[in-house]
């Protein structure tokens, strides 16, 4: 499956996954969207990622824990 920066819920699943052991109220959006990156099937282009994108995939990834 390729990811793109639209796939919200698909990475937070992905992220859940991939690191159970952190805890996405204490990334920070730098490391956040660095782990995005490295995902698996991830395949978009950097820059059409920002603020609002890294806090909806944080979000979805806190959600996906609980």
């Amino acid at each position: 499956m390729t990811l793109k920066w639209t796939d919200v819920q698909d990475i937070a699943i992905e992220l859940a996954d991939r690191y159970p052991q952190v805890d996405p109220l204490t990334i920070s959006f730098p490391e956040l969207y660095q782990k995005v990156m490295e995902l698996d099937g991830f395949d978009d282009d950097p820059d059409r990622c920002g603020e609002k994108v890294l806090e909806a995939i944080q979000m979805a990834w806190i959600d996906e824990r609980d």
